[in-house]
């Protein structure tokens, strides 16, 4: 049977027809999934409502049949960006009773005063031509073509030297922690 009779049968809610679509989607539609969100019981979670949302909107609408595992996938990720959405309203839950302000002040500006002493102490480790480079691009906010003029360099080496120091830093960074 192919794609188009299959669709009109499961329009009509045969059974055997979806249960043909299920066996030859699901796969590739549960690998799609679970690559997004690598996690076994969300990508079976959404695989499923992903055949519920699919095949209520295949009653109501009609559908093109070339490529209809890419209709689903779009379903799919349409299910996880509600999913992300839902999580992100949620947010996480504060007891603001409990939140001494004085305190979580003093406790951020404690934090950021040992995040910037820790930066400041990797900075030293680079060598003054990174150090420059990220001074003007970072901290100053000067574009690549102003840094290269400054410098007299060309873009290209201060591309490469930027990414090169940001790794640098990193790494100096990760040593620290």
């Amino acid at each position: 049977m192919n794609t188009v009779d299959l669709l009109e049968k499961a329009k009509e809610g045969d059974q055997k027809a979806i249960g043909n679509i299920c066996r030859d989607t699901w796969e590739p539609l549960y690998r799609f999934i679970y690559f997004k969100v690598q996690n076994r019981e969300e990508a079976e979670d959404i695989t499923q409502e992903t055949y519920v949302k699919t095949l209520t909107y295949l009653r109501e609408h009609q559908t093109s049949p070339d490529n209809f595992l890419g209709f689903m996938k779009t379903v799919a990720l349409n299910v996880l960006r509600d999913r992300w959405r839902q999580k992100k309203r949620r947010g996480i839950p504060v007891n603001f009773e409990a939140i001494n302000p004085k305190e979580a002040a003093i406790q951020d500006h404690q934090k950021a005063v040992a995040q910037r002493i820790q930066l400041e102490k990797a900075l030293t480790k680079l060598s003054a031509d990174r150090r420059a480079i990220l001074d003007l691009r970072i901290i100053k906010g000067y574009s690549v073509a102003e840094t290269a003029k400054l410098l007299g360099k060309t873009e290209a080496a201060v591309r490469t030297a930027q990414y090169r120091a940001l790794q640098a830093l990193a790494r100096l960074l990760d040593e620290h922690e």
